[in-house]
Parts: structure tokens; C-alpha cells; sequence
């Protein structure tokens, strides 16, 4: 086998990101996202293309967040492990995939020599998770009328809410802040993403029962590629009574308010609940995505 080159592209050359057949279609799903040429990396053999890699991040951040289109050729798991292992940024790794992949038997090839090339590179999975995306013709769900919502410009009520939420949380990105840090980590972690985000903070909202307590928070947001469920979160005492469903509507029904045409979300697979409520509000799985962490290998 021919030795292998790995290179970073320019605005010159950077044509030879797309002559790598698409099998899992991450073409479509980028089209309207914005990648600097300067992110993008190849693997060559023969001046051929067998692995490639498109880092990104937001309009203002000076390095990327994450990798979020990874591709590699049959058979050349070696090289799109080389790709990443000699990226100058070692951060999370998003591998997009059609909803219900693993029943294709062209697509799951693919997806198991993305994964497995991450793997070699040292990636481990962190999680599994859902992608979805409500249009109008779902129809807006039914808003249950049991909380008073309100804007809260006060970033340590969000702060003390997030706390109290991830004290017992399902989502393995919370997770991984507490066993880094606890959870005054992960709460400003979500505090940070959102303030990172272009959405104005004047959205988000804090929940109360009729008799005043403090149920839950959702956070309606705009992150670069548009409108979407940002967080939704119960206090642990008010847990049980299907809040998160209410707290979901109603951050549906505030982005159709600002003008959104879709709204999309995610959660994690193993979040069989809130899956269920993204269900009932009339979410359709659209993509699945495996989150790969170079720290959790």
C-alpha cells in the first residue's frame, strides 16, 4: 500500500474535500452550514481521497468545537485514524447518520468504518442520540396550561435550576461535566452554550406551579444553522408529572411566535423519556448521531 498524505486544505484546493464518495449523505445535511476551508483535512493515497474531515465552529470562535463530517473509504480505517490523530484540535467528534441506519446494510458498513477509524484514533463513544425536527404540517402541540411561564433575567436562577436538574440527569454530556467537575460544571456548561449561542437571552424562561414553586426552565434558542429546542429541564420534586411535555410546548410555541419554520432538537437515545415526549408533541426523528469524545476512549 502506497504511503499516505494528510493535508489541510486552502480556498485554493479546497474542491478535493467533495471528489470522496457521500454514502452517508453528510453532503445534503451540510448545505447550509458554513465550514472554513482551513478546517477541512484530507488523507490521500495516490493523490486519491480516502478519509476526510470538516472541523467547525461558530462565526466568531478562533478554533472549532467539534468535527461534524468524517468520512473514510472501505478498508481505510488506518488512514482516517491518521486524519484525526494529526488534526491540531482534538475535540468532539459528530458522526451524522440517516434515521435508522443500522437497518441498511450499505449504511451501517459506512458507519462502522467512520467509527471504527475513530476508534484506532483514539475516540471513544460517548453517547447516542436522536435528532429531530418539527415543521408545521406536525402541527403545534397542544399547550397543557399548567405552568406560569415567565423571562427570568437572572443568570444564577438558571444556574441553581441546572444544578438541581443534572443532580439526577440522564444526558451523558451533563454527565461527563459532573465527573470532570461536579454540578456547578455542568450547569455552566449549559449556561456558556447558551450564551454562545445568537439567540437573545431575553428568551429564556423559567416555569411555575399555580402555587408558585419553581417546576422547571426551557430555553428556546437559535444556534448557527437556526431555531431549536435548546434545553428543557424539570426540578428533580416536581419530576412525574409529564412537565417536560409542557415545558417542550411551550418552547415550541415561543420560536413559531419569533417567526421559526422548523424547530429542531435532540436527545439522548438512552433518554427514553423525553424521547417519548418529542414523540407526542409531533417530533419525527429525522437523523441519528454518535458522539465520540477523544477523552473517553
Amino acid at each position: 500500500m502506497t504511503d499516505l498524505v494528510i493535508r489541510a486544505l486552502d480556498p485554493s484546493d479546497a474542491e478535493l474535500f467533495d471528489t470522496l464518495p457521500d454514502p452517508l449523505g453528510a453532503r445534503e445535511g451540510h448545505r447550509t452550514t458554513r465550514h472554513r476551508p482551513e478546517w477541512k483535512r484530507v488523507a490521500l493515497r495516490d493523490g486519491r481521497v480516502v478519509a476526510r474531515g470538516a472541523w467547525w465552529g461558530g462565526p466568531d470562535d478562533t478554533e472549532p468545537v467539534n468535527v461534524n463530517w468524517f468520512d473514510v473509504a472501505e478498508g481505510e480505517e488506518e488512514a482516517g485514524a491518521a486524519l484525526l490523530r494529526s488534526a491540531p484540535w482534538q475535540v468532539e467528534l459528530e458522526l451524522n447518520l440517516p434515521a435508522g441506519w443500522r437497518d441498511d446494510p450499505a449504511l451501517r458498513s459506512a458507519a462502522e468504518t467512520c467509527a471504527t477509524a475513530a476508534r484506532k484514533a483514539g475516540y471513544g463513544l460517548l453517547v447516542e442520540r436522536f435528532l429531530y425536527r418539527w415543521t408545521p404540517e406536525h402541527g403545534l402541540p397542544e399547550r397543557p396550561g399548567r405552568l406560569e411561564f415567565r423571562a427570568e433575567p437572572d443568570d444564577a436562577v438558571f444556574f441553581d435550576a441546572l444544578r438541581r436538574i443534572h443532580s439526577v440527569t440522564l444526558d451523558a454530556h451533563a454527565l461527563k461535566a459532573i465527573e470532570q467537575g461536579g454540578t456547578d460544571r455542568a450547569a455552566q456548561e449549559e449556561i456558556d452554550f447558551f450564551h454562545w449561542c445568537p439567540s437573545p437571552r431575553e428568551w429564556w424562561q423559567v416555569a411555575y406551579t399555580p402555587q408558585g414553586d419553581l417546576a422547571g426552565i426551557h430555553i428556546p434558542a437559535h444556534n448557527p444553522s437556526g431555531p431549536c429546542i435548546g434545553f428543557i429541564g424539570v426540578l428533580p420534586e416536581h419530576r412525574g408529572q409529564g412537565h417536560a411535555y409542557d415545558l417542550l410546548a411551550e418552547c415550541t410555541h415561543f420560536l413559531v411566535e419569533q417567526g421559526a419554520e422548523f424547530v429542531a432538537a435532540a436527545t439522548d437515545r438512552g433518554n427514553v423519556p423525553m424521547a417519548a415526549n418529542f414523540a407526542k408533541a409531533g417530533y419525527p426523528v429525522v437523523k441519528e448521531r454518535l458522539n465520540f469524545d477523544p477523552a473517553s476512549a
